[in-house]
């Protein structure tokens, strides 16, 4: 099955020169694929675009087989496929880990038990069961990632799109973080910097250059 497909996508942000120029990816079940490139080229923004929440200027996004173009048809996209943000302080908001983890449950209709039900298990799958109650703000980068990564799993998505998820580690939390990652089922696209761990984990790469994926 073919999770995303984005074909000749176009990007600029008003008033710059075009970060996208034809640039085209496709993931399917179960493949790990990894995007590098220089700071700006436009990595993140290809992500944003599959989730919708950045529109191409020209291109055309698939999603599971159907073609994406308006807010309307992305819903469905961001419950199926999880997206870890560069910044983990873009995605943990709530008081406590619990709570973070539970967002997305309970918006996806899930009782309180059942949320909680699913937060225990996110937890003791990650080994991260001592972060439950913890305040959200007052963990290290290193276990805010790890947060981030759970809030996500708990949605239960097919794949996941990862922004230079090994950012402000150090080694000890990196190797953590590649362990896990290399245990789900999820297909997986990387988006980072760091070649060893393209190389552990997804080592099928592309190259985005002026605008395109090579």
């Amino acid at each position: 099955m073919t999770i995303l497909a984005l074909k000749n996508i176009h990007f600029a942000y008003p008033g710059q020169a075009p970060v996208l120029d034809g640039a085209s990816v496709q993931l399917t079940a179960g493949q790990r694929l990894s995007i590098a490139g220089p700071n700006g080229a436009g990595k993140s923004t290809l992500l944003r675009i599959a989730l919708g929440l950045q529109l191409p200027t020209a291109g055309t996004v698939t999603i599971f087989d159907k073609e994406r173009r308006v807010e309307a048809d992305f819903h469905e996209v961001r419950r199926r496929i999880g997206l870890v943000f560069q910044d983990p302080d873009d995605q943990l908001f709530c008081p406590t880990v619990a709570e973070d983890i539970a967002f997305g449950p309970l918006n996806l209709g899930r009782t309180k038990g059942e949320a909680l039900a699913i937060v225990d298990k996110v937890l003791t799958d990650l080994n991260l069961m001592h972060l439950r109650d913890r305040i959200t703000h007052k963990l290290s980068g290193g276990e805010k990632r790890l947060v981030t990564l759970a809030t996500v799993l708990a949605m239960e998505p097919e794949a996941l799109l990862l922004d230079e998820p090994t950012n402000a580690l150090d080694t000890k939390n990196e190797a953590r973080l590649l362990e896990i990652l290399q245990g789900l089922p999820q297909a997986i696209l990387l988006v980072s910097h760091n070649p060893a761990f393209r190389a552990a984990l997804a080592p099928d790469t592309l190259e985005l250059q002026e605008g395109k994926l090579v």
